[in-house]
């Protein structure tokens, strides 16, 4: 097998090995393993199609766009009787074993000022439970409710696999079985330079970067754990992401509707807040679905409204996916014809200046990032299905230190949604106009996580507790 320097030489990119000689042992290693993952076809031929050609894929993506439609929920005259055979039949599948939940958890809480991976970062309103506590308890009690457990995947990447495994393991996995919860890394691509040319991170390291939420239906399947799922007769995928702790991870309506449908991707859609809503939103190009990101699309069409006074493109994408296991299998095969495209980030990325040695902090972006989105796996997708949700009972991320989209942002709407929870069981809860109750509780996943759940179960109660400040109902 040749070394990869001569692999490098021969495409152009000999500077990567160029301060291997002053390595030693394990910087050498290091620097070996990182450039054997690298693939320089592919590179190459992302430099040409995008970085050359000054073109990020977006040309024109706004032109005779139409809104997607989606199924309405019932309370927005959705047809609640459809509703209802969809929650059964997600029922059953989930009784049969076939449905695993994957989130996509390969970050760190930089945003929050929290340096750690960010699904160790807490974020109930009473006692704190990381957001990584909150899906194992949905997916513990969902297991429960249906008496077949519910496999989790968990897409981690360099910077927290370890770190994210270890607190699992201190933790005991939060009552699943260890065997039940499945790690792997997300795959990275290099960052290159205006002419093509790979950086150095350092001169026993190259400048990686994740290759997007897109990227994870590749990793399933380099990764192994496709192999997994078809043996364990696994076929439908649950997919979210880690900072959203109100989503319903295991929701049986929503695996019913992408079931009966026979659907190979299906997505939820909330409807947007306002035109500046910083979410993709679902359209109809050319008669497929797709998502345009929200600075991809024209404020004309942004801001368009209905007869009704609705905003016309009001879809908005919220990253919360149900997979066909075959359609993964497909994006994550390896064939560029079937494979998710990339897109182009220009960015600031500090370097090795090959010519001095010496490391570069660039004040202006100076490099080119790859990274593949999620949500354009709709147009290879058949059947696909899209479903509305309520922002109340599927979205409050925690993106940000402060503002929206926060930490109190995010707790404020769980204490909201515990609130509704308790007055249709008939409790009494003074609440602000937002509703936004006077004391802060909480209600554990493994109490309840649907309205309907709670009702049943504190009715249930032969022993209520009075709810106060700090009460956990668990």
């Amino acid at each position: 097998m040749s070394h990869p320097n001569e692999v490098f030489i021969a495409n152009g990119q000999s500077h990567v090995f160029q301060f291997h000689d002053e390595l030693n042992a394990e910087g050498q290693a290091q620097l070996k393993d990182q450039a054997s993952a690298i693939d320089l076809a592919e590179i190459d031929r992302l430099v040409e199609t995008l970085v050359r050609s000054n073109n990020g894929g977006n040309d024109a993506i706004a032109e005779d766009l139409e809104p997607a439609p989606f199924i309405p929920l019932p309370k927005n005259g959705g047809d609640s009787g459809q509703w209802q055979r969809a929650r059964k039949a997600g029922e059953q599948a989930l009784r049969d074993g076939r449905v695993a939940a994957f989130v996509v958890a390969g970050g760190q809480g930089t945003r929050l000022g929290f340096d750690a991976p960010k699904g160790t970062f807490p974020v109930t309103p009473v006692e704190k439970k990381s957001l990584f506590q909150v899906f194992a308890e949905k997916i513990l009690a969902a297991g429960i409710e249906f008496g077949k457990p519910v496999p989790w995947f968990i897409m981690t990447s360099i910077i927290n696999h370890d770190n994210t495994i270890a607190y699992f393991e201190k933790h005991n996995f939060f009552g699943l079985a260890a065997d039940q919860v499945q790690f792997f890394s997300q795959g990275l691509m290099s960052a290159v330079d205006a002419n093509g040319k790979i950086l150095l991170a350092d001169k026993d390291s190259i400048a990686l970067s994740p290759d997007g939420h897109g990227g994870s239906l590749r990793a399933l399947v380099r990764s192994g754990a496709i192999d997994k799922m078809k043996a364990a007769g696994i076929d439908t995928i649950s997919y979210f992401q880690v900072d959203n702790p109100l989503v319903r991870c295991i929701d049986p309506e929503f695996i019913g509707f992408h079931l009966l449908a026979n659907s190979e991707l299906s997505s939820k859609a909330l409807p947007k807040r306002d035109a500046g809503e910083k979410v993709g939103v679902f359209c109809e190009k050319n008669g497929e679905s797709v998502v345009i990101e929200y600075s991809d699309m024209p404020e004309r069409l942004a801001s368009e409204r209905d007869a009704n006074g609705e905003l016309r493109f009001r879809g908005g994408s919220i990253a919360i996916h149900i997979f066909n296991r075959d359609l993964v299998e497909r994006l994550g095969s390896g064939n560029a014809e079937i494979a998710l495209p990339f897109h182009l980030a220009h960015k600031k990325v500090a370097h090795i200046d090959p010519a001095t040695g010496e490391k570069t902090e660039p004040a202006e972006p100076n490099a080119y990032k790859f990274e593949m989105f999620v949500f354009d796996a709709l147009p290879f997708a058949e059947n696909p299905v899209i479903i509305e949700t309520a922002r109340e009972d599927d979205f409050s991320p925690v993106k940000n230190a402060e503002g929206s989209d926060s930490p109190q942002t995010s707790a404020d709407d769980q204490l909201r949604q515990f609130a509704r929870w308790a007055k249709a069981a008939g409790i009494e809860i003074e609440a602000d106009d937002s509703g936004l109750p006077a004391v802060k509780f909480e209600v554990s996943p493994l109490f309840a996580d649907t309205q309907d759940r709670f009702v049943k179960k504190w009715n249930a109660l032969s022993e209520k507790p009075a709810i106060a400040d700090g009460t956990v109902i668990s």
